[in-house]
């Protein structure tokens, strides 16, 4: 045997014997140290990926903190407060509660507390002068909204198909060049546009028991109650809708449609609903053709070069 080899063999019996006595005798670093005649320096290497014994563990001090800091944002608390609280930074803060987002109201009323004035009384005179403004605001909205919605005849059935297909078009399933199914469907979440393509299927001549409903939600909300209120607001017995499609929830996401308040999308789908596709389709092309003409007697030349008024599928 020669030297070499006789030195690298007691080497690898050294650093045998001292992660033997990390694992088995649970000695520390130190007295590990001290007893083979080494450096801490070279004994950690020699110790890669032995645990250590648990005694040598010293307790994380801050596990308590970063509790009560995720207590502190379940009452709705800023990063800011909570680090000011606790005595920590604010990027240590937000490490510790980032996967605990707030609601809309809680959102709404940290704002409201972190712009309110430092005084009562200047909080006082900020009201007063802010809410006189709302009041001269909402009065004015009022007005305009009441004004120009009596200026307006009522729908015709005619004018009632162009808007229902030009709803469509805007917000409901339209074909590709690659997936040309002729399926018509229709989902939002708001009342009066579901109302509105409702009517138009009405018009259309669309039979009702060609019509299916679905409410789509995430799976956190209340789904039963969401599909009773679209039934409600529809006039349509829930024994007509489908099973809900529930969307996934991710709780890092910051939503702002939750409480009792949300109640998902309605999805409406016409069954044989081809022939309907491609009368909408003639519809929305006939009235873009005619803005076109529209636009040209009030002045507005759209420059058309290569369009042939159809609308985009």
């Amino acid at each position: 045997m020669t030297a070499d080899t006789g030195d690298a063999t007691a080497r690898q019996a050294r650093i045998a014997e001292a992660r033997r006595l990390r694992a088995e005798d649970g000695l520390s670093k130190s007295q590990i140290a001290e007893r083979l005649g080494v450096s801490t320096g070279l004994l950690s290497k020699w110790l890669q990926g032995v645990d250590p014994p648990a005694w040598t563990k010293r307790p994380n001090a801050k596990d308590d903190l970063r509790e009560r800091a995720r207590e502190l944002r379940r009452q709705h608390r800023s990063v800011p407060e909570i680090a000011t609280e606790l005595g920590i930074v604010k990027s240590t803060a937000y490490q510790w509660v980032r996967d605990i987002p707030l609601d809309a109201g809680a959102r709404k009323a940290l704002f409201a507390r972190e712009h309110s004035s430092t005084t009562g009384h200047g909080q006082m005179m900020a009201e007063t002068r802010w809410s006189e403004y709302r009041a001269q605001r909402d009065r004015r909205r009022s007005e305009v909204t009441s004004t120009a919605g009596g200026a307006l005849p009522p729908l015709s059935e005619a004018e009632l198909l162009r808007l229902g297909a030009l709803v469509y078009w805007c917000e409901g399933e339209k074909e590709k060049p690659w997936r040309q199914s002729g399926a018509v469907q229709f989902i939002n979440s708001d009342v009066g546009l579901i109302r509105l393509f409702l009517s138009f299927l009405r018009v259309s001549g669309v039979e009702p028991d060609r019509i299916r409903y679905r409410v789509s939600i995430h799976e956190n909300a209340d789904a039963a109650e969401a599909v009773r209120w679209w039934a409600d607001q529809i006039d349509v017995d829930c024994a007509a809708f489908q099973a809900p499609s529930l969307k996934r929830h991710r709780p890092k996401t910051v939503r702002y449609n939750t409480g009792a308040g949300y109640h998902g999308c309605l999805v409406v789908r016409v069954l044989r609903g081809r022939e309907l596709y491609w009368q909408m389709h003639g519809m929305v092309a006939a009235t873009l053709r005619e803005l076109t003409l529209a636009a040209r007697s009030v002045g507005v030349a759209w420059n058309d070069e290569g369009e042939n008024g159809e609308p985009d599928v």
